[in-house]
């Protein structure tokens, strides 16, 4: 299961400034653990984020996002879209766990 989780900034980037070491720290953290697989800004950046989990159910992922520094100053928001992946890049599979007989070249 994957989930795609979109921050979306309630404020101005001004206001999440001070807490973006804290949400680097955050960030850091996850992609240790394996759950992140990808973050980044998005384009234009005073949009948001996105970021890419795996591993963990969707309650799990709720939590984790509620635990962002930017969450809980009030400075930002998460959606969160879960999937299950369909088909999949050969070059993708095993970074998304994805058993080898879903996978289409």
């Amino acid at each position: 299961m994957l989930h795609v989780l979109h921050l979306t900034y309630r404020h101005s980037e001004q206001a999440a400034a001070p807490h973006v070491a804290d949400h680097v720290r955050f960030l850091e953290e996850h992609h240790r653990a394996g759950t992140f697989l990808f973050s980044g800004q998005t384009e234009p950046t005073a949009h948001g984020g996105v970021i890419l989990a795996k591993g963990v159910d969707r309650a799990t992922v709720e939590r984790i996002a509620s635990e962002d520094p930017f969450v809980l100053a009030g400075v930002a928001g998460y959606s969160i879209l879960t999937l299950t992946p369909g088909r999949v890049h050969p070059a993708l599979a095993p970074l998304l766990g994805v058993d080898a007989s879903r996978v289409r070249g």
